[in-house]
C-alpha cells in the first residue's frame, strides 16, 4: 500500500525528466520572484521544511533557496494547476531578493521595442551576496 506522501506526489504529471516548473510568488504582494523546477524530492523536503527546495538543472542536484545567499523563502502555500503540470508556491522572500543576480525578482526585464530593458534595479551586488 502507498503512503499518503506518494499519493499526493504521484497525483501531479512530472515530465519525461521527472520535473515540474514552479513559480514563486510572494505572499504578501502577489510579485512573481522567480521560476525554478521541482522534483518530487525537492516537493517532499519543501512540505517537510517549510523552506523552498527546487532541483538544479544546470548543477543537477536540489537547491535549497539561500543555502548560499541567506536569501530563504518561506513557503505558506503550495498550488498545483489545473491540469496538475505546474506549481505555485506562495512565499515569504526573506532578505527581500529571489534573483541570484541581486534583484528582487528574476523577472526585471522587460521587452521595450524590440530590447530587453532593466526595468528594475538590483538591490545588491552579487559580489557582495555570494563571497
Amino acid at each position: 500500500m502507498e503512503s499518503a506522501a506518494a499519493d499526493w506526489l504521484g497525483q501531479l504529471k512530472w515530465d519525461v525528466q521527472g520535473l515540474l516548473p514552479a513559480v514563486a510568488q510572494d505572499a504578501a504582494t502577489g510579485e512573481v520572484l522567480m521560476l525554478a523546477w521541482m522534483n518530487r524530492e525537492a516537493l517532499r523536503l519543501t512540505v517537510e521544511s517549510g523552506e523552498a527546495v527546487y532541483w538544479s538543472r544546470s548543477r543537477r542536484r536540489l537547491w535549497r533557496k539561500g543555502e548560499q545567499s541567506g536569501h530563504v523563502q518561506r513557503v505558506h502555500e503550495i498550488r498545483a494547476d489545473c491540469d496538475s503540470d505546474a506549481l505555485l508556491l506562495r512565499v515569504t522572500q526573506h532578505g527581500g531578493i529571489a534573483c541570484h543576480t541581486g534583484h528582487a525578482s528574476c523577472f526585471f526585464r522587460r521587452l521595450d521595442a524590440g530590447t530587453w530593458r532593466e526595468v528594475e534595479p538590483a538591490l545588491k551586488n552579487p559580489a557582495d551576496i555570494y563571497k
